[in-house]
């Protein structure tokens, strides 16, 4: 019998956010510490902190329980895949390197005879032409290069201010759910493949298209989701 893989979005870790789950981060810890040895992969999609930037010798420090759950997934052979979101700023080689976390901007698995497309979902909706040009603008090397200028606790309380102030100005924004409809069905052709993991827009649900199923993970910030891939079937859970 295969065993299950696990899918999480949108985790948003160290959010200070009103309303936030406030023992969300560690519950998660104990949650992938129950995976060890008993999944075949686990996929993170794409926001699993509220804001991640790499330097050269620093590491957010709140985080260590998390990352170290990672590594012990890892040492217990389960294949763990981190994709960036519009929140995780810049993955670069910490994660590979220290941890034997894979890091992506895009993930296609073959799993339990599906063939499964990963991908977060920001700029995907074809409204989304403001966001798309300011994501290039925002991730240019050179911006990049003059963000990393800044002491880091600097760079971190910039970040998370900006990211409440985002989701308070979006959090009665319309999802665009027929507008992600849409392109997913148009990437699982274009793709060949036969399911689409996302998240992004915190809702979750399983639906199935004329071109296959769409499953978006939902949050870890004011409920606590996650997708369950077990004998061929989705199944959106809570611990």
């Amino acid at each position: 019998m295969n065993k299950p893989a696990y899918f999480i979005s949108d985790l948003h870790l160290g959010a200070t956010t009103e309303g936030v789950i406030a023992d969300r981060e560690q519950r998660l810890v104990d949650l992938l510490r129950g995976w060890r040895g008993q999944a075949s992969h686990v996929v993170f999609v794409g926001d699993s902190f509220e804001f991640w930037m790499e330097y050269r010798h620093y590491i957010n420090r709140h985080h260590f329980p998390f990352l170290r759950a990672l590594a012990e997934l890892v040492e217990s052979g389960v294949q763990v895949h981190l994709l960036s979101g519009n929140h995780d700023f810049r993955l670069d080689d910490f994660f590979p390197t220290a941890l034997g976390v894979q890091v992506h901007s895009t993930l296609k698995l073959e799993l339990q005879g599906k063939k499964i497309w990963f991908q977060h979902g920001d700029g995907v909706a074809k409204s989304d032409w403001g966001y798309r040009l300011a994501s290039r603008v925002i991730h240019s090397p050179i911006n990049v290069f003059l963000f990393r200028l800044l002491h880091p606790d600097w760079g971190m309380a910039l970040a998370n201010w900006v990211g409440r102030t985002s989701r308070k100005v979006n959090e009665d924004a319309d999802p665009k759910i027929a507008e992600y409809q849409e392109a997913w069905r148009k990437l699982m052709v274009r793709e060949d493949c036969n399911v689409v993991v996302h998240g992004h827009n915190h809702h979750p649900s399983i639906k199935l298209d004329i071109e296959g199923t769409v499953v978006n993970c939902g949050q870890w910030l004011f409920e606590l989701n996650y997708v369950e891939f077990r004998d061929g079937n989705f199944e959106i859970k809570t611990p």
